[in-house]
């Protein structure tokens, strides 16, 4: 279970990669990933058919950033989670986000459990725009609803 600890962890870490941003600069990831880059956080992209995002070199992997991040935020498909959950632990990432507003969005069971038995602090699920200072007030509303209906992390 993610708790506020593990998520003010992660965002007071002021580099890291964003797996999965998409090509499409009207895309929910790429407003995030622009969101962080506002709030002056180091965001590598990683996405392996894209060379760039927004001017930026885009890796293909987390093992190619240069030099190596410790944090990573995936707005992957559930099915692709679980490689790219392997794939961190084998770059030595130590925190790692499961991007979620609606629906699974990237979590998946066994990436969770992957992680949870590798020493990986883990936020599986909620999405960052809720926790950060300041945000758009359909975020903050988002996060109220859910402080509401008991969801939101303690």
């Amino acid at each position: 279970m993610t708790t506020l600890t593990q998520i003010q962890e992660f965002l007071g870490e002021k580099r890291l990669a964003m797996v999965g941003v998409s090509r499409n600069p009207e895309d929910f990831t790429r407003a995030l990933f622009q969101e962080f880059r506002r709030r002056e956080y180091d965001v590598v992209p990683v996405n392996p058919e894209v060379a760039e995002v927004a001017g930026q070199r885009c890796y293909a992997h987390v093992a190619d950033i240069e030099p190596a991040v410790e944090t990573a935020l995936l707005m992957t498909r559930p099915a692709v989670t679980g490689q790219v959950v392997r794939e961190c632990h084998a770059a030595g990432i130590r925190r790692i986000w499961m991007y979620r507003g609606a629906g699974t969005g990237a979590v998946s069971c066994g990436a969770v459990n992957f992680c949870e038995a590798n020493g990986i602090s883990v936020v599986a699920g909620e999405c960052p725009f809720m926790f950060l200072p300041e945000t758009q007030w359909f975020h903050r509303f988002h996060g109220f609803c859910r402080k509401v209906t008991g969801k939101y992390p303690q």
